[in-house]
């Protein structure tokens, strides 16, 4: 019969825990499971993943090709047109009222409504992009779309902005490698 007294756990789900440099006899003395000097032996001493002992690793042997947009590619949180009928009529529907929602959560570029599902009633609509259905069942509600302007939220696009302003601004000069060019074959 099982008491509290003569509880005990299963048979092998508990063991002794490694005991390193306790002696020879240990079984894990002096070199402690560490091998014989070299780098992996060293205290602090690790080696990145990857590493191929100084030889050109993998992923610099293998041929590149092509162009990858991910570090450049905008996410956007996607909301369709049936998850907006919770909200009441007249609402305007944000950012801020889908975060509080729990519709779109994390980190993104923007916010786009896509045309998934009927709207049961008018709704102003703020979004960042919104597709060609969605805008058609939206209007067909009644409801109306604003469009955000990201780039006031961004300080640095309004100094590109500014910059490529003063590019267009200044006067194109020649080239004077080319008068020269032109002044050495008269002296000839």
């Amino acid at each position: 019969m099982m008491r509290l007294h003569n509880l005990r756990p299963r048979p092998g789900a508990r063991h002794r825990v490694k005991r390193l440099g306790c002696g020879e006899s240990s079984g894990h003395g002096k070199t402690s499971g560490k091998g014989h000097k070299g780098q992996k032996a060293r205290s602090g001493g690790s080696i990145r993943l990857g590493f191929e002992g100084g030889q050109m690793p993998l992923i610099r042997r293998l041929p590149k090709r092509g162009f990858n947009n991910s570090a450049f590619h905008s996410t956007y949180a996607i909301v369709n047109l049936n998850d907006l009928n919770e909200f009441k009529v007249g609402t305007t529907v944000n950012e801020q009222l889908l975060r509080e929602s729990k519709l779109v959560r994390g980190d993104f570029a923007g916010i786009k409504i896509l045309g998934d599902g009927e709207l049961k009633h008018a709704l102003t609509i703020e979004a960042d992009k919104v597709s060609e259905s969605a805008k058609a069942k939206i209007k067909k509600a009644g409801g109306t779309i604003t469009m955000r302007d990201r780039s006031a939220e961004r300080p640095d696009a309004a100094a590109e902005d500014v910059g490529q302003a003063a590019q267009e601004a200044k006067p194109k000069r020649k080239s004077t490698s080319v008068a020269k060019a032109k002044k050495k074959t008269s002296r000839k």
